[in-house]
């Protein structure tokens, strides 16, 4: 009864589109106030202890670097070299969103991030080149959910402090799951803008030279290449942690911002470090306000009760994981990507790793489960930034949305129910 209470609470408040971070924090305090049954000083001790952890502290420079990034010209180059390199394709610009969210999202590992720098430059170009607007803000979006599931990921760093799993190793579980969500987006893309014509005087521009060179564009990108480069080449030869690899991205991204393209100044960094501090400041709380709903709600044995229902309905594994997605891409649409990480991966550990689910393969299925809410009604957050950038209205991005929604989910149930995917590569380097 107490805890759905608590639950109650917590839902009550966000009728009231009280932001997501201040209703955890609120529902949390008043459930501890009303009912008495959990001392409150719990709740601000788990508020400090929350994030006194080392692997956390990636987040604000994962998040800094892709600022930097931005700013420093990097992502436009990027944009360049994939565009060389499709530029005869038809819908090569679409499959250059989808690319270049590929690369971007390989330093910065957040989704919104993401949708916000690579879309807010090709959004517009979609546009010009005859893409109908609720597609190019439909693809923006989605191609942006890559920032969660192409390795580092600030989503999979919170799974593997939460759960004891290695981010490093999770990083290399997302190696495939990732190249097979670009490669089916692509594949769509071009699908689509074949049937309606999108693009098609891209090839004009091919034809009359106008589209970079490969060999330019690689030599102008270079440094650009090399960020993502250094990063997973020094996660995945163990020089160093992921932690550390945030720090190492912003400062190369620094370095090329500053000496190299030399697109911004050292007195523009003040200004930038600003708008990293109110993002990562927001993440951080919300780890903190999360952490706390979820060991009332660890108290109240709320997660044993969920898992006695999800089994309750089946012990056969298949079963269990189709009801596990089921519920995941539900909460997805409504709560935020980290607080249902925080929340949810302690309760449904326990229920997957009795029916003989590894966690590092069940962390993928989480991760790239609740990254496919940030691209779906009525919270997706990738939707809201692109339909911004491409002044679009929902409504008109949810017939192309739903197509690439389709693709997302054939690569869900892949990777959910072929764990060789997810495995293999982080065997391979054990």
């Amino acid at each position: 009864m107490e805890g759905l209470i608590l639950i109650g609470m917590f839902l009550a408040i966000l009728c009231f589109h009280v932001p997501i971070m201040i209703a955890l924090g609120m529902a949390s305090v008043l459930y501890c106030l009303i009912t008495n049954t959990v001392p409150i000083d719990m709740i601000t001790n788990t508020y400090f202890t929350s994030m006194d952890s080392f692997p956390l502290i990636a987040i604000p420079f994962f998040i800094l670097a892709g600022d930097l990034m931005m700013q420093g010209g990097i992502s436009k180059r990027l944009i360049n070299f994939c565009l060389s390199l499709v530029g005869a394709i038809m819908g090569a610009l679409g499959m250059v969103t989808v690319l270049a969210s590929m690369i971007f999202a390989a330093v910065a590992g957040s989704g919104t991030a993401t949708v916000a720098c690579i879309g807010g430059m090709t959004i517009p170009e979609m546009l010009k080149q005859g893409y109908e607007k609720g597609f190019a803000c439909a693809l923006a979006a989605t191609a942006g959910a890559l920032g969660p599931i192409i390795p580092p990921s600030v989503a999979m760093i919170l799974y593997g402090v939460i759960c004891g799993v290695s981010i490093t190793e999770l990083f290399i579980a997302g190696v495939i799951p990732g190249i097979m969500m670009v490669a089916g987006l692509v594949l769509l893309v071009h699908f689509v803008a074949k049937k309606k014509g999108y693009g098609a005087n891209v090839l004009e521009d091919v034809k009359a030279g106008k589209i970079m060179p490969v060999g330019k564009a690689f030599k102008e990108a270079i440094w650009s290449l090399l960020v993502p480069a250094i990063i997973l080449g020094g996660i995945y030869s163990g020089m160093f942690t992921p932690t550390e690899a945030a720090v190492i991205a912003c400062d190369v991204a620094l370095i090329v911002g500053i000496f190299i393209y030399k697109e911004f100044k050292i007195k523009d960094i003040p200004a930038i470090i600003r708008r990293t501090a109110v993002t990562g400041g927001t993440v951080m709380l919300l780890v903190a306000t999360a952490t706390a709903l979820g060991r009332l709600l660890t108290v109240e044995q709320i997660p044993n009760k969920i898992a006695e229902t999800i089994i309750g309905v089946s012990d056969n594994k298949i079963i269990i994981l189709l009801v596990i997605n089921l519920f995941l891409l539900l909460v997805g649409m409504f709560m935020e990507t980290y607080a249902a990480i925080i929340i949810l991966a302690p309760i449904l550990l326990a229920t997957v790793v009795n029916v003989g689910v590894d966690p590092l393969h069940f962390g993928i299925i989480m991760v790239f489960n609740l990254t496919i809410g940030l691209c779906t009604p009525p919270v997706g957050v990738n939707l809201f930034i692109a339909s911004r950038i491409g002044e679009c209205s929902l409504d008109r991005m949810v017939k192309p949305l739903l197509s690439m929604l389709g693709v997302l989910l054939l690569v869900l149930m892949l990777i959910t129910y072929i764990p060789a995917l997810s495995m293999t590569l982080p065997a391979l380097l054990r």
